[in-house]
């Protein structure tokens, strides 16, 4: 019984991934908004998390970097896709307390099926998407290495090799600050909540201490080191614009407002990634309908079944889950945008909670668990009435209803993700300036996004930072209706004002410059004056200065040495728990033979 329901889980998965990807099946790259995918990611200064900008992609790059020297990137892409929706899916149907498959199964729909799924995806942020499908194994996870060790292991090998799963859901998570806050945050929730007297009690001397707890927890934050320790010898402040909180807050979708936005998993700050579907006057009425359904099964969630030792692991979730709430609305109400602004403007790293939105994963696991657990309340009301044959509709019912509340997810998004090849230019351009990789390269036109005509068009982050094999300096700024949010990189605000000046970008050190044409903007002639044309294309232009200024970050051993230190700390800490787990195993398979 347990192998079918996994293959069923599984099967779920699979069918949803291809619903989801079906035009991105055929080989190439899917460049969308912040999803930008290379051949090979270069090991620069900027991808390692040392250059002159916040650590917004760290570690992720370094990762991508690491992944693209033996796989081409156009795979990493594909399976890291397909991983989003597959792991959320098998996810929470494994964590909702509930031995019926058909409640499991729904539980994996709701998760992998939603608002916040597809607009995260159409604005290209995978990395967050995959610590939003590890969110509900890191879950289940915290909860065993809670209750899983044996009394009189409560040493460093024994927590390590029990907490080996959870630590590698959290490092997953990792691969983005959001993502690793939401992991630390949530497991940090589940191993240290205080559990009733009762559970206390039945647990008996065999539960764990809260030393082993609090080490697990400190393990699970230490795994977000290295952009904690890029963003702490930054070159730039680790403080933001207090524009971009209004410029982020949470917006409405349809007449139910940012709340309705926000309790439908919905409200991303930009528009252009909104399904169709969320617009629609119907669609508050399948928020309020999941909604209902997910509060009758609240209190069986926060109960928990019989054969958990303690609920809190659920209960923990809640609160998490409704301070992700509270987040995600603090840019809309009066008051809370000015308790932003004040953080953003002055704390470093709360720029993280400008776009709060990106905090409702917790809450959107609650509601798919305690929606499936409510279709299990009323469908076993319905067995208990002899109405079996509406039991099972319910059941098909709520299964289907998050692809019928949200069809625009499938194909793609309703065709806004395909995949599409690099020019050859971009190939030549890049061995180029491989053979000669010194300085910096700057991109024009100097604008934030591009709309390739190879790429359908389509609004994409340019793709040189992660191309080519050199500092890349492109505008960091973004805007926002009409609202400039300044960026923090003083190369960018270099180049920016030589090109406002109507100055060459020698005058700022620049030695590489690339022109992308056919894409909007313009290229002012001053700003290319000093430059001789190294190689032309259909699509790109090649210009080199004179002689390769000194980088900024040529000579910073400090802060090239604590980088590596910020990287060593969760490479260590995921050796230690996979030892530890082979040795845990191995003591466990002498301990049964004996």
């Amino acid at each position: 019984m347990r192998r079918r329901g996994a293959a069923a889980e599984h099967g779920l998965a699979a069918v949803l991934a291809l619903l989801v990807f079906a035009p991105v099946l055929w080989p190439g790259y899917v460049l969308s908004y912040d999803m930008v995918a290379t051949p090979r990611v270069p090991f620069t200064a900027s991808t390692l998390g040392w250059g002159d900008g916040l650590p917004r992609a760290v570690p992720q790059d370094a990762v991508l970097a690491v992944l693209t020297t033996v796989v081409p990137g156009w795979i990493v892409q594909l399976v890291a896709l397909f991983a989003v929706v597959w792991l959320a899916v098998v996810g929470a149907a494994r964590a909702v307390p509930s031995d019926r498959l058909v409640v499991r199964l729904v539980a994996g729909a709701a998760y992998g099926w939603n608002a916040f799924v597809a607009e995260r995806l159409l604005i290209g942020h995978w990395g967050l998407l995959l610590a939003y499908a590890a969110l509900p194994w890191i879950v289940v996870a915290a909860h065993r290495a809670r209750f899983g060790v044996p009394a009189g292991r409560s040493g460093i090998v024994a927590t390590l090799g029990r907490g080996a799963p959870l630590l590698a859901w959290c490092a997953l998570a990792a691969l983005t600050p959001t993502g690793g806050v939401i992991a630390a945050v949530t497991a940090s929730a589940v191993l240290l909540w205080p559990a009733p007297r009762s559970a206390d009690a039945r647990r008996g001397p065999s539960g764990p201490d809260r030393r082993r707890r609090v080490v697990l927890a400190v393990l699970v934050t230490a795994l977000n080191a290295p952009w904690v320790a890029a963003g702490a010898v930054a070159r730039v402040s680790a403080v933001s614009d207090p524009d971009g909180v209004a410029a982020f807050a949470a917006r409405a979708e349809n007449w139910s407002g940012p709340l309705g936005a926000v309790l439908g998993l919905g409200g991303i700050w930009n528009a252009e990634v909104v399904p169709t579907s969320r617009t629609l006057a119907a669609a508050p009425f399948f928020t309020v309908l999941v909604l209902l359904v997910a509060a009758f099964g609240l209190r069986p969630l926060l109960r928990g079944p019989a054969a958990m030792r303690t609920p809190s692991g659920f209960v923990a979730l809640a609160v998490v889950a409704l301070g992700g709430v509270v987040v995600a609305l603090l840019g809309t109400v009066p008051g809370g945008d000015r308790l932003l602004e004040a953080l953003v403007a002055h704390v470093p790293g709360a720029g993280l909670l400008r776009d709060g939105q990106k905090f409702l994963a917790p809450f959107a696991l609650l509601t798919a668990l305690a929606f499936a657990l409510g279709v299990e309340r009323i469908t076993s009301a319905l067995r208990t009435r002899k109405a079996g044959v509406a039991a099972g509709a319910v059941g098909v019912a709520a299964l289907l209803f998050p692809i019928a509340a949200l069809p625009d997810l499938a194909w793609g998004g309703a065709g806004r993700l395909a995949t599409t090849w690099y020019p050859d230019d971009w190939a030549w351009v890049n061995d180029k300036i491989a053979a000669d990789p010194r300085g910096e390269l700057a991109v024009l036109p100097f604008s934030t996004f591009r709309a390739f005509t190879w790429n359908g068009g389509r609004t994409t982050l340019d793709p040189a930072p992660r191309y080519f094999p050199v500092d890349v300096i492109t505008e960091d700024s973004l805007i926002v209706d009409g609202v400039t949010i300044s960026g923090e990189s003083p190369r960018a605000a270099a180049v920016r004002e030589a090109l406002a000046d109507g100055r060459s970008l020698t005058t700022v050190g620049i030695r590489w410059v690339v022109v992308e044409r056919r894409t909007p903007g313009a290229v002012p002639d001053s700003a290319l004056a000093g430059y001789q044309t190294f190689w032309e294309g259909r699509h790109l232009r090649l210009y080199r200065g004179g002689p390769a200024a000194e980088s900024p970050g040529d000579s910073e051993t400090v802060r090239v040495v604590t980088v590596v230190v910020g990287y060593a700390v969760p490479v260590g800490i995921l050796l230690g728990a996979l030892a530890s787990w082979a040795l845990t195993r191995s003591r466990r398979h002498v301990e049964r033979s004996e």
